[in-house]
């Protein structure tokens, strides 16, 4: 059971880095954390 349970969250892990590199994932990324950047900025603290 602990076999196929590491299996599965490698192979989790190595779409999400597959799906990471790609250009068009790596910009919608960016404006994210530009939205979070700007968002926490604004906040009164």
């Amino acid at each position: 059971m602990g076999l196929v349970s590491g299996l599965l969250k490698a192979g989790i892990a190595k779409k999400i880095v597959d799906e990471a590199r790609k250009p068009q994932n790596q910009a919608k990324a960016k404006e994210m954390l530009a939205r979070l950047r700007a968002r926490r900025g604004s906040r009164p603290t």
